[in-house]
């Protein structure tokens, strides 16, 4: 009879045990999503989510926009000395000279008449300026003797996309936009592509069609008579004044040498000091403590802190970032690499030591095959990896294609060219990619 009682006791206690542990685990699941919800909320509020839509500048954006896929025309009247110019992007290399000026700008002395599409038309000169918008009127602004910008609209509320000031006119319309300031009007035309990409206006092969540049390849008698015409194409392309087509390849070059030098070095470097923090290498506790907190402090500082740091002792270029790159990696491949060390296969090391092979053999034969799949694997990761490092570290330490990068967005003009030195970059690492792939299979899987 008691051993009944204490069998159905101990039965109690154990269904007890079961629910409260079922209880736990319930308020576990719910407690979780109401943390992530409570959390959520708090970032909302901290991160001012709700101003976000108020601070938005819509219109800015689609600018940036349309400048990453097309080029700007800018005509120009200078308010003070009543001059005329047409240039694409504003670029000296871009100017048109006088008479040479697009079909749809008509220039008569200091007047100009620019046609914009679907009937849009903007008259500028010394007495002002008028631009006809399609559906809903005519704008004009002038400068007063008080050198103030003077605007005239059509009656009713003024639209979003025009910004009116003592000081600026701003319109923004899917026909053009103009400005105009105290010191010039300029009006914007915008066209998809990226003018001048291969030849600036004044190179003679400007304006060629590609069958046209061909036949003059081929066939063709010399355009420029001091040139062949196959190589002032290429000097022409390579040395384009805008586009800087030969400074981005050399700004490219230095971005991997970068990643690569700093990569492969920290590699190097790295692999002794792995054996020195394994503990089934190195018996004295102290050492490996020692070498291990050097890991944590190299890896635990980040590379933008190294580039920083390593600027102000060694100023600026690539060296700079390639040490920084290097002295991250070798907190990083340190403790993958002496990770793997304390996993290898002792009995691989033992066979070798059974042929009398002294400790450097061992280590060379029985302990570097195992981590050769490791070893490499790694490394090529990191190498893909810095690749894009290498370019916000460039911008930095003023080398490679992140320098480039950093100027086009500072102008604030040339977003066109942003999106080149992107599109680049993304080649850039897609390329690392495949080549490490490539590595990869031929060393790791033999194919």
């Amino acid at each position: 009879m008691a051993m009944t009682d204490a069998a159905t006791l101990n039965t109690d206690d154990l269904k007890a045990s079961v629910a409260r542990m079922f209880a736990r685990k319930r308020r576990v699941a719910l407690a979780v999503p109401v943390l992530i919800a409570l959390y959520l909320v708090y970032i909302f509020f901290a991160f001012d989510l709700p101003g976000l839509a108020a601070r938005a500048r819509l219109d800015n954006a689609a600018i940036l926009v349309a400048d990453s896929y097309s080029y700007k025309t800018h005509v120009t009247l200078d308010n003070r000395a009543d001059q005329i110019t047409v240039a694409i992007e504003g670029q000296r290399k871009g100017t048109y000279a006088k008479g040479t000026e697009p079909d749809w700008v008509k220039i008569a002395g200091d007047t100009a008449v620019v046609t914009l599409p679907r009937g849009a038309k903007v008259e500028m000169g010394p007495q002002g300026m008028h631009f006809t918008v399609p559906n809903y009127g005519e704008i004009s602004a002038r400068i007063d003797a008080d050198n103030h910008v003077v605007a005239d609209l059509p009656p009713g509320p003024v639209p979003d996309w025009i910004s009116a000031s003592n000081t600026r006119l701003g319109i923004t319309t899917p026909y053009g936009r103009v400005n105009v300031t105290r010191s010039k009007t300029e009006v914007f035309r915008y066209f998809l592509g990226w003018e001048m990409f291969f030849f600036t206006l004044d190179s003679p092969y400007s304006g060629l069609s590609i069958g046209q540049l061909a036949d003059a390849v081929l066939t063709g008698d010399r355009i420029d008579p001091n040139r062949g015409n196959l190589a002032g194409m290429w000097q022409d392309f390579w040395g384009n004044d805008v586009w800087n087509h030969g400074n981005v390849a050399k700004a490219m070059f230095e971005t991997m040498l970068m990643a690569f030098l700093g990569t492969m070095s920290a590699a190097i470097l790295a692999l002794p000091l792995a054996f020195l923090s394994a503990r089934n290498f190195t018996p004295l506790m102290g050492l490996r403590f020692g070498v291990r907190r050097v890991f944590d402090f190299l890896r635990g500082v980040d590379g933008l802190i190294w580039t920083i740091i390593l600027t102000r002792a060694f100023g600026l270029g690539p060296l700079t970032g390639t040490l920084a790159i290097m002295l991250t990696d070798t907190g990083s491949f340190g403790k993958i690499f002496s990770e793997a060390l304390e996993n290898v296969d002792e009995r691989q090391i033992e066979g070798i030591r059974a042929t009398g092979a002294n400790p450097v053999q061992r280590y060379r034969f029985g302990v570097i095959p195992q981590l050769m799949p490791v070893l490499l694997s790694q490394v090529l990761y990191f190498l893909e990896s810095n690749t894009r490092s290498a370019t916000v570290i460039g911008a930095i330490v003023g080398g490679g294609i992140g320098l480039l990068l950093t100027q086009a967005i500072n102008t604030q003009k040339d977003w066109e060219q942003v999106a080149y030195y992107i599109l680049l970059i993304l080649a850039m690492v897609m390329l690392m990619d495949w080549i490490s792939g490539l590595i990869r299979r031929r060393l790791i899987k033999g194919k």
